[in-house]
């Protein structure tokens, strides 16, 4: 199974999967489109995140970065003066250095990626998207920032007018995932944002034509009008999707075949209207690991009937 992800919503679908199917026929296509160099390294959140869920690391509490981390070089960098402008753990700023290093020394991001999967004795295929540098551009009133500086340092308070992603028509899906999509069918697109964790990786170039070959099952991380977490709302109304599990379909109608939606949700079939794919409610919002695995037997039930 590929599982398409962000660093929001799929971590935790992917908790329950790691439960349900060996590690090892996992395999997790990230975004990359909020990379950023900070302090000398890369910082790739989406895929740290998988990274120190898949390897049991991962603060739960947050939903990001690393259980029991201290942060005391980032504080001294900030009592000497320097505002990195991203709170990063000690933990976690190691792992940014072993990539960082490979990188620097010729490696590929996915490179990079194995070889921390390695030593973090992580089973799962974990892989970017591209090996190719794209960020993810907010447009606000005062200007273009990255992805980064709209939710980290400003908090997601900006009015968003648009979302771009940068030299994503130069980038080139990863041979790794090119690989891994030759090779497997079954198509998990988890709840993450449609337009800033998922919407990257649909935007390389070729990738949707791939996609429209395989089973598509896709997860939606809006439940009536608002998004589970992080800022996907404010990004959707200003890329033109109403804010609902309808609008998400619209993102990716041209590609899945079975659309997850909350059994909470208020939208009901003929929302939908002539949706061309299953319409299937469960419990998405996945409050505990028990429900994360209930959700991933649910998914992995549904591709076995496809």
């Amino acid at each position: 199974m590929i599982i398409l992800s962000g660093g929001t919503g799929t971590p935790k679908l992917l908790n329950g999967l790691r439960k349900v199917i060996p590690q090892e026929n996992i395999t997790v296509v990230v975004n990359t489109a909020e990379d950023i160099w900070v302090s000398g390294n890369l910082v790739t959140p989406d895929i740290d995140t998988v990274l120190y869920l898949l390897s049991g690391r991962i603060d739960t509490g947050k939903w990001w970065g690393v259980a029991g981390d201290t942060f005391r070089t980032h504080e001294t960098m900030i009592s000497s003066g320097f505002n990195e402008g991203m709170m990063i753990g000690d933990l976690d700023r190691a792992t940014h250095i072993i990539r960082s290093d490979v990188m620097r020394n010729g490696g590929t991001l996915t490179s990079a990626i194995r070889k921390l999967c390695g030593a973090l004795s992580i089973k799962a295929d974990v892989l970017p998207m591209s090996d190719d540098p794209v960020s993810t551009i907010i447009t606000t009133p005062q200007g273009k920032i990255h992805y980064q500086d709209f939710w980290v340092r400003d908090h997601g308070e900006p009015d968003v007018l648009d979302v771009s992603i940068d030299r994503i028509s130069d980038a080139a899906i990863a041979p790794a995932v090119l690989e891994a999509l030759g090779t497997d069918d079954d198509i998990l697109i988890g709840p993450s944002n449609p337009i800033t964790s998922i919407g990257p990786i649909l935007a390389l170039p070729g990738m949707r034509e791939i996609l429209k070959l395989k089973k598509v099952i896709a997860v939606s991380p809006i439940i009536g009008k608002e998004p589970v977490s992080g800022p996907a709302g404010k990004l959707m109304r200003a890329c033109g999707y109403d804010v609902s599990s309808v609008g998400v379909l619209e993102c990716y109608q041209d590609i899945v075949d079975v659309f997850v939606i909350d059994e909470r949700d208020t939208a009901g079939v003929a929302d939908f209207g002539e949706a061309g794919c299953k319409i299937v409610r469960a419990d998405t919002l996945m409050k505990s690991v028990n429900v994360s695995v209930e959700l991933a037997k649910r998914m992995a039930g549904i591709f076995e009937g496809m």
